[in-house]
């Protein structure tokens, strides 16, 4: 088994380049859409992305805006709907166009650009940009999928979490583009929610966001940022909401406050502008909002991700939201993912002929104590706040002979390497292992190993790794193994912190279990 992940440097071409990028193309101002104003420039400030990788393509993503900041949540642009060209080229020069269309930005979806691309070759490198009038954005890299049945070469996959813009410094996003993954996930926090207080970095609107002017405002400052631009534009990625995309540990329409007014409509602007954000495939819009994020990413037969929702469908918090000796957490009531979503999981487990089966979720999945002695304590906001759930997935990990799952988690800013019993008793033998990636920035700098971390060791001999600094995790996924290597940062309250592996550990194919390595 192999140790720690060899970073391939990213080139010059796959960042957003600024005005260098006019030298790669000559536009001819005369084909520019006569209902395009002339005086609009510099339009593509919030950068560009992909993701939701096919075999035969993925989403593009852009949104115009000259004032990303303006307190309506419009960037500065007028009210009228403004075409948008888009090309994908097979080179970085982008001068071996195989593709290319005219979209849409429309007002009502504050100029968002969203195209989902087909007929491309699987298991290649393309480039991609955009075009509005005179203005040209930045080149983006993507990659298409293999084909089904085939395995094509290893998958670099990295995974993130919690990207609070005004509590740090999104370097770590830099240093995941210089690695030049093919696929990037994000599991969830991509904003905050949260008002101002005593930040490094100053929010945008100033207070909470409640409408939907506030969270596309948010929204936009977290896109302005350079490092997270890089990030975007070096691979496709695939994104799954959390609890502070909309407010701190809602459940379903149920808000943490129960006295909050118009909840409902809070958490629908919020969806919408988060949808508006991101390189997602369009989906349907239902009752208050509601938006089916759940979905899988087919990557041939090495990998099938299976990208949950446990936020939107969940049951409301046993006994609170926070630790506790809670039985009404084990009620067969209780769901975390919903029984149209449960049902979903399974079936894709049950045919998946993929040699990985990993779960993109949001919340920790395995047993976790927190309470040091004979007492113990649960987060109620996890699965261990569902664990009838949970224990119907361990059996269908079992009875349906599942390969390789690997749970990967985000939201407590930490990173946590635990295997998982098929049963009650945590130590028993493993049938899956969960990966949990820290947060980007959430919780500031952090520590190495906080006297919590060494009860937490104590009181849960199936953890592995427990680590409170900043970061993201690495994998190199391949027929035989997996490879992982956990990515920290030592500061992210000053700009330009270096980043190295803190752990690395490996996954074997059909031998469920972390080795370090």
């Amino acid at each position: 088994m192999t140790g720690s992940l060899s970073p391939r440097p990213l080139a010059r071409r796959t960042f957003l380049g600024g005005s260098a990028l006019a030298t790669l193309a000559v536009i001819d101002l005369a084909t520019a859409p006569a209902s395009y104003p002339r005086d609009l420039d510099d339009v593509f400030t919030l950068g560009v992305a992909s993701g939701d990788p096919a075999h035969d393509g993925f989403v593009l993503w852009t949104r115009l805006a000259r004032e990303p900041l303006a307190p309506d949540g419009l960037g500065g642009m007028p009210s009228r709907r403004i075409p948008v060209h888009w090309e994908v080229a097979t080179d970085p020069a982008m001068r071996k166009v195989v593709r290319r269309g005219t979209a849409v930005a429309d007002p009502r979806s504050a100029h968002t650009v969203q195209v989902e691309v087909h007929g491309l070759r699987p298991a290649a490198e393309f480039h991609y940009r955009f075009r509005s009038g005179k203005e040209l954005s930045g080149i983006g890299r993507a990659v298409t999928a293999p084909l089904p049945g085939s395995y094509g070469r290893p998958l670099r996959m990295s995974f993130v979490s919690c990207s609070n813009y005004a509590v740090g410094y999104f370097t770590a996003f830099r240093h995941l583009a210089a690695d030049e993954p093919d696929l990037v996930l994000h599991l969830g926090d991509y904003i905050y929610e949260t008002a101002n207080e005593d930040d490094v970095r100053a929010h945008a609107p100033a207070g909470a966001t409640h409408t939907l002017a506030d969270y596309r405002v948010r929204h936009a400052q977290t896109h302005t940022d350079p490092d997270l631009q890089a990030a975007h534009a070096v691979a496709p990625w695939s994104v799954v909401w959390d609890d502070h995309d909309v407010e701190n540990n809602y459940a379903g329409l149920v808000p943490r406050h129960p006295g909050e007014r118009h909840f409902a409509r809070r958490r629908a602007a919020a969806y919408q502008a988060y949808y508006e954000h991101l390189p997602v495939r369009r989906v349907s819009v239902g009752p208050h909002g509601a938006r089916r994020m759940y979905r899988r990413i087919e990557w041939g037969d090495l990998a099938t991700f299976h990208m949950l929702d446990t936020r939107q469908y969940r049951s409301d918090q046993a006994c609170g939201d926070g630790v506790a000796d809670c039985p009404e957490a084990a009620d067969p009531r209780r769901t975390i993912m919903g029984g149209r979503q449960e049902r979903w999981l399974v079936d894709g487990l049950t045919r998946s002929r993929a040699t990985w089966n990993l779960l993109g979720q949001q919340v920790f999945f395995g047993v976790r104590d927190m309470v040091p002695g004979r007492q113990v304590g649960y987060k109620m906001d996890a699965w261990d706040g569902y664990t009838a759930d949970r224990q119907r997935l361990l059996d269908t990990f079992v009875e349906r002979q599942v390969r390789n799952p690997v749970i990967l988690t985000g939201d407590v800013h930490k990173h946590y390497a635990n295997d998982i019993a098929a049963g009650p008793d945590p130590n028993g033998p493993a049938v899956a292992s969960e990966l949990v990636t820290t947060s980007i920035t959430s919780d500031g700098d952090g520590t190495d190993m906080p006297s919590w971390g060494e009860v937490q060791l104590a009181e849960n001999p199936q953890i592995k790794l427990v680590n409170q600094q900043r970061g993201y995790v690495r994998t190199v996924i391949d027929r035989d193994q997996m490879s992982v290597d956990f990515r920290v940062l030592p500061f992210v309250t000053r700009p330009h912190a270096p980043v190295w592996t803190r752990a690395s550990f490996a996954l074997g194919v059909g031998t469920p279990g972390l080795v370090a390595t």
